[in-house]
């Protein structure tokens, strides 16, 4: 019994190496080499995710999973309690905050083209496995309550156009229980468990099943959407926009509401977990989830125009505003028509919900973060099968027995998270030395060797090919495309002439720090944002650098100005935390104008802004991508700021069920 006490001494515990072990399992980043085509988990079970969706799948993906409940709900709830018809500002303000998040998420789905997880996996590759888990946990309890609730609404969709039967004929013959909401009585939703068990099958069957739907489902919504605005338009008074009706809530209202209208843009994340499904994600990506925010932009502002000018606002129904728009002047029919809109969009929006979740489960399955089986891929449907099978079977659980009239917030919280981490993490790799990165460009490099295709392979055979006009600069016969004054890159070299920058590709062995038309390292002149300052300005455009101290075109990042960034943004989350934190529950001693408030805003604002400023001050890292988040380190860090913003303005409520979340995950982590 001594012994056993003796080894209890804490002076006898070996913290040095328990330290370490803790440090090295918190920070271990995942190789980019691991995800190379031909290695990982999927080739160890012999199949691999179909890779099948285009450019207009992604796109019609990200639609689903955003306007369903953003323009058939969203709308009129927010006209009616918070903005009235300046509910258009809001949206485009919330579309604002979202782009921010949009181009990260952008930016990481071209750096790490061939992965699926989303945040998860970009936070693996760039800040460690505890951060990485943390996120896919948190993503994984967003879309399953998310699946559920989209569940919930549909089947309340189904009994309200059956006049209720349903649920009086469920409470009548089953009976209620309490729900885990408020604790007010609800009925087992049947119905709901049915609806989630067969979009799940329908998302086991294969991708091109869930993606043919999904689009079947846009194009209906896409010809209500068109019907909406014809017919709105017999229906409008500008009366209701007149006298001060416009902003009756004024400005508060517009801000209260762009929260709000934020979350109807939530979902375009779907699109990065597509990676390894997508023929082309390096250029898909990005483009779908530009492309996806502006749709969505246009459906909301255009649906809220024809909303507010039809209705006053204070008489818009809040429970189905379009499709009691029609009914205030006397048109029945059009509600029904409605109505088929809401239950597709809705549907869409379901399926936008259980369509990532299985991938996210996946990825952290093949890297051991969860039970390996779960990573098991079908080789007749190509999809994570096993994966898609639990958590739809959690899904339908949930949405039997669950009241989610308060877990819908939760929905929110592990998305607003994981964009801020996406932030986070692009502000950390744009300024971190060449050697921290370069398993980047040799993954690409690799990828490269293994396979030849597209243009770029046309062109390296067209210049390398007798008679072409790289014969024009014959060097020695180590150079293999003669490129002149060049040094050989052996058989990965390519000479590509006459070809603008369009022709850029992911596949170049040099890809990111050679122009690939003259074969030179890119200038920052190049960035169109820069030109137009420089115009601006004028010659005293340098003398500015100079005397800001801000980096030259020849500087490079170094270990030292690495370590810089990574505490400036360390110190920035956690200044902005404090700083939201203050506004949002301090917001009366500011309205009151006290003076110790006002000076801690001001003091904070200044040093959040000195710590942008220390952060512009370092080297970039010259690597160059198809797409890059623009105006860095500004965009980041807005973005961090609003999603902060954000995650704190959620009930007490969700922040505890969201802690007692983590602490299951932290417990779970140590059985893999």
């Amino acid at each position: 019994m001594s012994g056993f006490f003796s080894r209890l001494d804490p002076r006898r515990v070996p913290w040095g190496a328990a330290g370490h072990a803790l440090r090295t399992r918190v920070l271990r980043t995942k190789p980019v080499e691991s995800m190379l085509e031909g290695t990982g988990t999927s080739a160890g079970q012999g199949a691999r995710l179909a890779k099948v969706l285009t450019t207009l799948d992604l796109i019609s993906l990200g639609v689903g999973s955003c306007v369903g409940t953003g323009m058939y709900v969203v709308s009129g709830l927010v006209a009616k309690e918070m903005a009235g018809p300046g509910v258009i500002v809001s949206f485009i303000i919330a579309a604002v905050a979202s782009i921010l998040s949009g181009v990260c998420y952008a930016e990481f789905g071209v750096r790490v083209p061939k992965t699926t997880g989303s945040a998860y996996t970009y936070s693996y590759v760039t800040v460690g496995e505890f951060v990485a888990f943390f996120i896919g946990w948190n993503l994984i309890l967003e879309y399953l309550i998310g699946t559920a609730a989209g569940a919930s609404a549909l089947s309340s969709m189904f009994d309200s156009l059956a006049n209720h039967t349903i649920s009086r004929w469920m409470i009548n013959s089953v009976g209620t229980l309490n729900g885990l909401g408020k604790g007010e009585e609800s009925y087992p939703d049947l119905l709901a468990l049915v609806i989630a068990v067969i979009v799940t099958i329908i998302v086991a069957m294969g991708v091109k099943n869930s993606v043919g739907l999904n689009n079947v489902l846009n194009v209906i919504n896409l010809a209500v959407w068109i019907f909406i605005m014809i017919a709105g338009l017999f229906y409008i008074k500008g009366d209701n926009w007149s006298e001060g009706q416009f902003l009756p809530f004024g400005w508060p209202g517009v801000l209260k509401g762009a929260a709000t209208c934020f979350y109807a843009f939530i979902g375009f994340d779907i699109i990065a977990t597509t990676g390894e499904e997508a023929k082309s994600p390096n250029t898909s990506i990005p483009y779908a989830i530009t492309a996806s925010l502006v749709t969505c932009l246009t459906a909301y502002v255009s649906v809220s125009i024809i909303l507010t000018l039809m209705v006053p606002y204070d008489a818009i129904d809040t429970e189905s505003p379009l499709m009691e728009m029609f009914v205030v002047h006397g048109f029945y029919a059009a509600k029904f028509i409605v109505a088929i809109g809401s239950v597709a969009g809705l549907t869409v929006s379901l399926l936008g919900s259980l369509f990532p979740m299985p991938r996210v489960i996946y990825a952290m399955a093949g890297d051991g973060l969860l039970f390996r089986f779960l990573s098991h891929i079908s080789s007749y449907t190509e999809t994570p099968v096993v994966a898609c099978i639990v958590s739809g079977f959690l899904a339908a659980l949930l949405s039997l027995l669950v009241s989610l009239r308060d877990l819908i917030e939760m929905m929110s919280i592990g998305t607003l998270l994981a964009y801020t981490l996406v932030s986070v993490c692009v502000l950390l790799l744009r300024y971190q030395p060449e050697s921290d990165i370069d398993g980047f460009v040799k993954f690409l490099s690799e990828e490269h060797t293994k396979k030849k295709e597209g243009i770029l392979a046309d062109c390296e055979k067209e210049a390398c090919s007798p008679g072409s006009e790289g014969e024009e600069f014959a060097g020695p016969p180590t150079n293999t495309c003669g490129a002149k004054n060049l040094p050989s890159l052996g058989d990965n070299e390519m000479l590509i002439g006459k070809s603008d920058k369009s022709t850029y590709n992911v596949n170049h062995p040099n890809y990111g720090t050679v122009d690939m038309t003259s074969g030179i390292e890119a200038d920052e002149s190049e960035n169109i944002y820069l030109i137009k300052l420089k115009k601006l300005i004028g010659p005293r455009y340098y003398t500015m650098r100079i005397h800001l101290g801000l980096p030259g075109k020849m500087d490079r990042p170094t270990a030292a100005t690495g370590h810089t960034v990574t505490t400036c943004v360390l110190l920035l989350f956690v200044l902005m935390f404090i700083f939201c934190s203050f506004i949002i529950f301090g917001a009366d001693y500011i309205y009151e104008q006290s003076w110790w408030a006002v000076l801690l805003v001001v003091l904070m604002i200044l040093l959040i802004v000195v710590l942008v400023f220390v952060i512009l001050q370092q080297p970039e890292n010259p690597k160059k991508l198809p797409y890059m988040a623009p105006c860095l380190p500004f965009v980041p860090a807005f973005a961090m700021l609003v999603n902060i913003y954000l995650m704190l303005k959620l009930s007490t409520v969700t922040w505890i069920r969201f802690a007692v979340w983590c602490f299951v995950g932290e417990s779970q982590i140590h059985l893999f």
